[in-house]
């Protein structure tokens, strides 16, 4: 695994811990101000962003330990474990802002002050943007999922803390039951936020296909030596950055072991530049024993949705 790689999922998962920590500050001043329920909810979820980040960084660092005896693979679906700790965690704080939505809905509380809450809320959205901003750079190099769901929760915060602002605005013109109605509908979409985080979480563990687009990709790149005559039973998946690739190259019978491994090694190498951290497996196949009938690109009893054929299967 690069170095520069390494480095980079290290920084996102600090500089996580870093902007939950300084927020989870800023909104308890705030709600201790107002005794905004909206407030309590955006810091309730900052309080689990940081544990989540936190879980996050040691997953992490667990996922970028070198493969051993014992996990020959490597550690990457460290990552996926992660994710679903921190859609728990997640589910969790939607929970609480429900149960405690409904009690202001019965007692309901007026608010006490309004633009100490309004401020830190804008900083609060200052904050995430640029955070999301490094977030997405390190995505993109590095295609960490453990990131990219820290990254889908911290995304939600824009809405919920928009929504707070609103809140507030809306309270302190008289309307104190938006203030548990924003809570509301930002526990559920919290919520919506978790079940994407499990679904991500749950595609790494269950070892599904990359998309169609790449597997497309891949067989092109197959195809397109001169001397590759077919290829078939494409195999493909990640787990954390890590991609694996298997498949069968139909070559001419006439062609000797060395010059057949030597075809398979070009192949190798232009899909190499393309999935430069890809593992990749090469069967050779003289043409003249692959049957006439190609094998079927996905067995009877599976789905190409691969994991996600699954969970909408185990949850309803």
């Amino acid at each position: 695994m690069p170095a520069e790689t390494a480095r980079l999922m290290r920084m996102a998962t600090y500089a996580s811990i870093s902007v939950a920590l300084v927020l989870i500050v800023a909104k308890l001043i705030a709600w201790g101000v107002s005794d905004s329920l909206s407030l309590l909810a955006t810091l309730i979820d900052s309080t689990l962003d940081a544990l989540a980040s936190l879980i996050n960084l040691l997953a992490v660092r667990h996922a970028l330990s070198p493969a051993d005896r014992e996990h020959r693979f490597g550690h990457g679906k460290a990552e996926a474990l992660a994710g679903l700790g921190q859609a728990a965690f997640i589910s969790g704080s939607a929970g609480f802002l429900l149960l405690e939505a409904a009690r202001r809905f019965v007692n309901p509380v007026p608010l006490e002050s309004y633009g100490l809450g309004v401020a830190v809320m804008v900083f609060s959205i200052v904050a995430t943007l640029a955070l999301l901003a490094y977030q997405r750079h390190v995505i993109r190099k590095t295609g960490s999922v453990a990131i990219s769901a820290d990254a889908l929760h911290y995304r939600t915060d824009l809405l919920v803390n928009g929504s707070v602002i609103a809140a507030l605005w809306l309270s302190s013109v008289g309307w104190v039951g938006f203030d548990p109605l924003f809570a509301v509908a930002i526990a559920l979409y919290i919520l919506y936020s978790a079940w994407e985080i499990v679904r991500n979480a749950f595609d790494h563990l269950m070892d599904r296909e990359l998309p169609d687009d790449e597997r497309e990709n891949i067989k092109s790149i197959a195809r397109s030596h001169a001397k590759v005559r077919g290829m078939h039973d494409l195999r493909s998946r990640r787990s954390g950055m890590a991609t694996f690739i298997q498949l069968h190259l139909e070559l001419d019978d006439e062609l000797s072991l060395l010059q057949a491994h030597q075809i398979s090694d070009e192949v190798e190498e232009r899909l190499q530049e393309v999935y430069p951290a890809a593992e990749i497996i090469i069967h050779i196949d003289p043409i003249s024993v692959v049957p006439d009938e190609p094998t079927p690109e996905y067995p009877p009893e599976e789905s190409p949705e691969g994991g996600q054929g699954l969970l909408n299967k185990l949850l309803p």
